[in-house]
């Protein structure tokens, strides 16, 4: 039997695990919260990155965000969803890691994180890697050595 040992994660490149930028659902800073509850509501996911003109992730939105914003004492006011931004709710603590990096580095980050915003030398968003990817591709490389005689 294979030992962990036998893995060589610390120099496997994470290029493969990358979903590319294009196929990522993001909003704009500018964009309303409503904006950004819809595209969140349409794509399924609870959470996604807020990309600028520029083409740089500078935050995080999240449905929880956006609810807790209008979450008032007796009741959810769904009108002030049109009176602020993007911007106003989004997180800007997240998680990101430079396309360059290391599977090991990616695995250590992806443990707080449900995804990890991927960045180029300019720090331009090339897109995402997710928890689900980097533990799909792992399970691949841990099953393939098992059956090693």
């Amino acid at each position: 039997m294979a030992s962990m040992q036998e893995f060589t994660l610390q120099h496997e490149d994470i290029a493969r695990l990358i979903i590319d930028a294009e196929d990522v659902a993001c909003v704009h800073p500018a964009h309303s919260a409503e904006h950004a509850l819809l595209v969140l509501i349409k794509s399924g996911y609870s959470a996604i990155p807020v990309v600028d003109s520029a083409g740089r992730v500078v935050g995080i939105i999240s449905k929880t965000l956006i609810l807790d914003r209008i979450l008032g004492l007796e009741r959810i006011e769904f009108e002030a969803l049109s009176q602020f931004t993007v911007a106003d709710v989004m997180r800007t603590d997240f998680h990101r890691i430079h396309h360059d990096d290391t599977f090991l580095r990616a695995l250590q980050m992806s443990i707080d994180a449900p995804f990890l915003c991927v960045e180029d030398d300019d720090e331009r968003f090339v897109g995402l890697l997710t928890r689900h990817g980097i533990l799909a591709y792992l399970n691949g490389i841990i099953r393939k050595n098992l059956r090693r005689p």
